[in-house]
């Protein structure tokens, strides 16, 4: 499978963003993740060849948008991820979380129609193997007791974008729409 690698900038640090043919999202990660980025699609689709070109138009302009404030800029982006179905499940039920508002696990794992309390465990196992940042919004869901639990990319990003959406309230002074190079 021919697989692209792009380069974007983001106020939390440089992105890697892999694409397919037809610009669906694959995975996004961060550059200091980027092992991972590399990993991921060969365990997911074999022999995944990632040739570097720049990142598309519109997935750039989305972006622009999202970081300038416009919250929802993101939920036009197509996505096609591999893994099991309770994975898929889980990160088509996070892309319908809206922007400003968190939920639990335990919430999420209601939702998608699981009783039993403990599938807040595989429901959390499933968000923290999402390829794709931001976009998927695992960022969302956080602890019943409000605390922002784990995030594969950091919790200091995890509350930075929680921040950005307002979904929190802000903990530092810090510009949260900062303007930044690179878009």
């Amino acid at each position: 499978m021919q697989l692209f690698l792009s380069y974007l900038e983001s106020p939390l640090g440089e992105m890697l963003l892999v694409t397919d043919a037809q610009q669906n999202m694959r995975a996004l990660d961060f550059a200091d993740h980027k092992a991972h980025v590399h990993r991921g699609p060969r365990e997911h689709y074999g022999s995944a060849e990632l040739s570097e070109v720049p990142a598309p138009a519109g997935i750039v302009q989305a972006f622009t948008r999202y970081f300038s404030g416009q919250l929802d800029a993101l939920e036009i982006l197509p996505t096609a991820t591999a893994g099991s179905d309770l994975q898929r499940q889980v990160w088509h039920a996070l892309r319908r979380i809206p922007a400003g508002t968190t939920t639990s696990y335990g919430k999420l794992a209601k939702a998608l129609g699981f009783d039993d309390p403990r599938a807040a465990i595989d429901i959390g196992a499933a968000n923290g193997a999402n390829p794709i940042a931001i976009v998927v919004p695992c960022h969302r869901v956080i602890a019943s007791n409000g605390d922002l639990k784990g995030y594969a990319w950091g919790l200091h990003r995890k509350r930075w974008l929680l921040e950005h959406e307002k979904a929190i309230p802000c903990r530092s002074t810090v510009t949260q729409t900062a303007t930044f190079p690179g878009f």
